[in-house]
């Protein structure tokens, strides 16, 4: 029995393929478009390619979606068509094939507007607790798609697990504002404290989930590196979130001024993977204390599986 990947030409899709062939599973990646990693090429949502793909298959890793970068290229017809009638697809056919587990790809963006406090308010403090508020048609999708896979274990035995990752991808961020005033990597080292992932942290993750899915039944569980943070820490977050960091890692000061970086004068919210550690026995290893060790050892803080896959932009579309 093995793996189906789909989504397997995407970031997370390929860094899952290298991962599982590296380790000699027997694994196939479906996605619309051809690479290296991808065994069957088409759509989620066409059931004939699904089941052929399915075969002999007792696990599958559904990273296939538009992300938040398509909701500017693509209609709404498109989103749904993809995240909603896609995994609906999926799933039907999983459950009829008897495949045993299936890992979700969800996005801490389902939280949406829960993610951004009012002013002068704490930041908010995100656990698998807190409802989501979707604020466009990507995280719309992806709530709805979650609570398919709900539906399917509960109501058909399906094995699922809903793993709501933090940011992972390579890319310069989405806010002009921070664009224009952080450096990506100075960015992304920031977002390690308290919204940011590594690829190869994400990809373990999605393992576990595979391997507990069984066990567990259906899950949701927040995927981001571990932050240092509590909730004591909250309001002084939103106000000086510097001061924060100076406090619990007196040395990054010194480490950021060498390499001209700038903390985040504040933070708006702190995703929480206790219940992921717990459960799943997750120990994500690129956190912000290991980017600190590598500055100062001159070393590179970002995974080799990150570097491997690189930055590969966007499936093309157009409204």
């Amino acid at each position: 029995m093995s793996i189906l990947v789909t989504g397997s030409a995407g970031h997370l899709g390929e860094a899952l393929m290298r991962r599982l062939r590296a380790d000699g599973q027997a694994a196939a990646g479906l996605d619309l478009k051809p690479s290296p990693f991808t065994d069957h090429v088409g759509s989620i949502g066409d059931r004939a390619v699904v089941r052929r793909s399915l075969d002999g298959v007792a696990t599958v890793l559904h990273a296939a979606t538009l992300h938040k970068p398509h909701v500017d290229t693509h209609s709404y017809g498109q989103f749904l068509d993809t995240n909603l009638a896609g995994t609906l697809t999926l799933l039907e056919e999983a459950a009829a094939a008897g495949v045993r587990s299936v890992v979700f790809t969800s996005t801490t963006s389902a939280f949406g507007l829960a993610l951004s406090p009012a002013e002068g308010e704490p930041a908010a403090w995100i656990t698998e607790e807190v409802t989501p508020v979707p604020k466009n048609i990507y995280g719309v999708t992806k709530v709805a798609a979650e609570s398919l896979c709900e539906l399917f274990a509960r109501r058909h035995g399906l094995p699922v697990i809903v793993l709501r990752t933090s940011r992972f991808f390579p890319e310069p961020d989405d806010d002009p504002a921070v664009r224009s005033r952080y450096d990506t990597l100075n960015a992304q080292a920031n977002e390690l404290l308290h919204r940011r992932a590594d690829l190869a942290d994400i990809v373990e993750a999605h393992l576990l989930a595979a391997g507990r899915a069984a066990e567990i039944g259906f899950a949701r569980y927040i995927v981001s590196a571990t932050s240092p943070f509590t909730r004591d820490d909250l309001a002084e977050l939103r106000r000086d979130a510097a001061a924060v960091v100076r406090r619990l890692f007196p040395d990054a000061e010194a480490l950021y001024r060498a390499r001209g970086w700038r903390l985040f004068p504040g933070v708006d919210r702190v995703y929480v993977n206790d219940r992921a550690r717990r459960d799943l026995g997750w120990r994500p290893r690129y956190d912000f204390r290991h980017m600190l060790d590598c500055l100062a050892a001159g070393t590179e803080f970002r995974s080799p599986l990150a570097l491997a896959v690189g930055s590969k932009g966007y499936h093309d579309g157009t409204r």
